[in-house]
């Protein structure tokens, strides 16, 4: 995927025309990680919609691969079992319920998801959830994913869990991923590069490229580096 000078408006409540994003540019690769970080406002959610073609640019250009969204929020269908909701791309894209649930149900071990085929989305955990809503996503089959906040709503510690799994899933199912997070420190752990951007309408402030292996420990030199960076560049793009 590759954006080049991304821009876009929209109407507020009043009519009034406000700027979201302003000449974006950046690319991620298959096989990599690109994070995007900036403070409330400044765009990121817009970002992904462009690039998954939710909604069009008023400028630049853009080259990407078919896309799927995975927001924040989980949006599994609770009258539908986990495993039912894990194989939902699959249906829609016409494969019979069968097929599908086979097809889901040979990732759930390792997910680690085995022995919860048939569990409603009321009975599995929050960082249970988030897996079955991940498998949805790859199960798409689309070569670029874009997550919106996967793990803002999990507390800490299901969190840290989270970003550790992710980051061995994307290993065994290498796919090109653009990660919006508010957690600079997520985006150390998990990017190949990170992109920072400037309050809204935003605009790349800096891109910083981590060349370490996964997975990373929080007390990495290169991850405490790139964190210390990020929130200087954070820092000094919204005037502070």
């Amino acid at each position: 995927m590759r954006a080049q000078g991304l821009s876009h408006s929209y109407r507020d409540a009043h009519g009034r025309s406000v700027q979201a994003l302003d000449e974006v540019s950046l690319e991620v690769r298959t096989g990599e990680l690109l994070a995007v970080v900036g403070p409330s406002g400044c765009g990121k959610t817009t970002l992904l919609e462009l690039i998954c073609g939710l909604q069009d640019p008023d400028g630049g250009s853009l080259q990407a691969a078919p896309a799927v969204l995975m927001p924040q929020r989980d949006l599994l269908l609770p009258w539908l079992d986990a495993l039912d909701n894990a194989s939902l791309a699959l249906r829609i894209a016409g494969a019979s319920r069968a097929q599908a649930r086979r097809s889901a149900h040979a990732m759930f071990a390792e997910l680690g998801l085995d022995g919860f085929e048939k569990a409603a989305p009321a009975e599995l955990s929050g960082g249970m959830r988030q897996r079955v809503a991940f498998l949805r996503t790859l199960l798409s089959g689309k070569p670029l994913l874009c997550l919106d906040e996967p793990f803002g709503a999990l507390d800490a510690i299901t969190r840290a869990e989270m970003q550790e799994w992710l980051a061995g899933a994307l290993v065994r199912e290498p796919r090109a991923v653009l990660l919006v997070t508010h957690d600079v420190e997520e985006a150390a752990l998990l990017a190949d590069a990170v992109v920072v951007l400037s309050p809204r309408p935003g605009r790349v402030l800096d891109r910083l490229v981590l060349d370490s292996p996964r997975p990373r420990r929080r007390s990495d030199e290169q991850v405490l580096a790139l964190r210390s960076r990020a929130l200087e560049v954070l820092a000094s793009g919204s005037g502070r």
